[in-house]
């Protein structure tokens, strides 16, 4: 897959927390010159995932938009909100304008699809409300097909269009061929574990998968 090939902007959103959403943003931003938003960002001790794909590009900072919520606890967005005494709305975050110098906009949302925003929405609400092409992220291990087809089907259920899967992990064929048939999608990249990670490396992560 080519540059050209993806879509202006699209949603990077996961299996759960920790399967690497961040890592492959940081890939595709760099790879593609990129603009890069978080919506809401849960956890503001250490580094930020806007921080760490910034890290990680060595991309110009004006390629990073300011995250609509920024939550100072790492939890769950609904009660990392209701901690610092904030109530997410979603009428209050919509796709950021001045974007025509990028060519490509990535938006990473938090935890998985069904991560509470607050008392009624949730993640997948937001990404219903913004309405981009969907990049799924998840392991590669054991568990990971039930994991992944469910996801893929909340994701078609809100009427977005699946661009395709991310596996991180050791490489499994077999769980890449049963999301492909029965995801009835296209695994994009199946991307090991490498260490350490810069923007050299990351760049080349690019170039290797996409």
């Amino acid at each position: 897959m080519n540059k050209k090939g993806f879509p202006k902007a699209f949603f990077i959103t996961g299996t759960d927390t920790g399967v690497g959403k961040t890592v492959v943003s940081a890939i595709l931003a760099k790879g593609l010159g990129a603009a890069y938003w978080k919506p809401v960002q849960s956890g503001l001790d250490g580094e930020t995932d806007t921080e760490t794909v910034q890290s990680l590009t060595a991309l110009p900072e004006n390629h990073f938009l300011p995250e609509s919520y920024r939550l100072r606890n790492p939890l769950s967005p609904h009660l990392a909100a209701k901690e610092d005494g904030l109530h997410i709305s979603l009428e209050t975050i919509g796709l950021p304008k001045g974007l025509s110098p990028f060519p490509h906009l990535i938006v990473e949302g938090a935890g998985g699809l069904m991560v509470p925003l607050n008392e009624r929405h949730f993640m997948i609400d937001l990404m219903e409300r913004l309405h981009l092409p969907v990049i799924l992220v998840a392991r590669s291990g054991l568990g990971t097909i039930n994991h992944t087809l469910l996801s893929l089907e909340m994701v078609r259920r809100h009427g977005l269009h699946v661009w395709g899967v991310v596996m991180n992990g050791p490489l499994n064929p077999g769980n890449r061929e049963a999301i492909t048939h029965f995801g009835k999608t296209e695994v994009l990249a199946e991307i090991e574990p490498v260490t350490p990670l810069n923007s050299e490396i990351v760049s080349t992560l690019f170039n290797r998968f996409f």
